[in-house]
């Protein structure tokens, strides 16, 4: 005699792979939006600590390099990284002439904040660090370098004082393709409809709507010369999604797609190339214009 589940079988059956799903889903999300911060040692790197306030929750940390009057350059790094992973920016940088500000976003590394919000609230962060950075250089034009979460950070703050030359690598450009393509790079194809859980957590836990995280419904406000970095290999943030952020970016721009890179420290991954692209786009808009002589 053959055994025909019934319906009520088949669906209790659903409802524990439903359950045990969402279970899975909201453990991804509490890791995803964890803190904990720790101590960020910088050795080899002379710079002075820097502490600011962003918010009631967020102390933020950070490293400062004076520089010689070439201008100035705030670095944000990546989600559930800190200063360390724009260590070698800073030098490259710094021995370019400009002063250097690394920060942890809050949050992250030695920052503390409530929980990581995907780029709304660690702008705060980079609110209070370009504050401060021109209050270090005065006079200087700002330059900043956002990567992925660092990148979106800047998109996102709607009243942070105005920069003069903007670097964004590897940014999501909408937090659904973001939670999509992460999920589906883990679980395979199933990854897209278990995003729908891992979005419902947003408002839920921290009191964010997904429509909230659209970087790219942004980047034009930048009001500054923007080049777009990404890997061609990215899965985080696939190439047409790059693409779409550049189309969307305001004019002057520029667009770097680096061959062979997945979601990685493009600086690490091609060093020379990198310091290259970089170091030509910061001297252009960052730079002083050279006085001309009255002789």
């Amino acid at each position: 005699m053959s055994f025909r589940p019934s319906l009520s079988t088949s669906l209790i059956a659903l409802a524990i792979v439903v359950l045990a799903a969402a279970v899975v889903v909201w453990l991804i999300g509490s890791r995803l939006i964890a803190v904990a911060p720790h101590a960020v040692p910088l050795p080899g790197l002379v710079a002075e600590d820097v502490w600011l306030q962003a918010a009631p929750d967020q102390r933020v940390a950070g490293s400062f390099l004076r520089g010689r009057g070439n201008g100035a350059i705030l670095l944000l790094h990546g989600i559930h990284g800190d200063r360390r992973d724009m260590v070698d920016r800073a030098r490259f940088l710094h021995a370019q002439g400009y002063a250097v500000l690394l920060i942890d976003l809050p949050g992250q590394g030695a920052s503390t904040a409530s929980a990581v919000t995907f780029g709304l609230r660690e702008a705060d962060g980079v609110r209070a660090a370009l504050e401060e950075l021109r209050r270090r250089a005065p006079g200087q034009r700002i330059g900043v370098i956002g990567v992925s979460l660092g990148a979106a950070s800047l998109v996102l703050c709607r009243d942070c004082p105005p920069v003069d030359a903007v670097v964004l690598e590897s940014m999501y450009p909408t937090i659904v393709d973001a939670v999509a393509n992460r999920l589906r790079m883990r679980v395979g194809p199933v990854g897209g409809p278990l995003s729908a859980l891992l979005l419902w957590q947003l408002p839920l836990r921290l009191g964010i709507r997904p429509d909230a995280l659209h970087p790219i419904a942004h980047i034009a406000d930048l009001k500054a010369p923007v080049l777009i970095a990404a890997g061609a290999a990215d899965l985080h943030t696939t190439l047409p999604e790059t693409q779409r952020l550049y189309a969307a970016a305001a004019a002057p721009k520029a667009l770097w797609v680096v061959e062979g890179a997945a979601h990685v420290n493009l600086h690490a991954y091609a060093p020379a190339d990198y310091e290259r692209r970089i170091g030509a786009f910061f001297a252009q808009h960052l730079n002083p214009a050279p006085v001309a002589d009255a002789h």
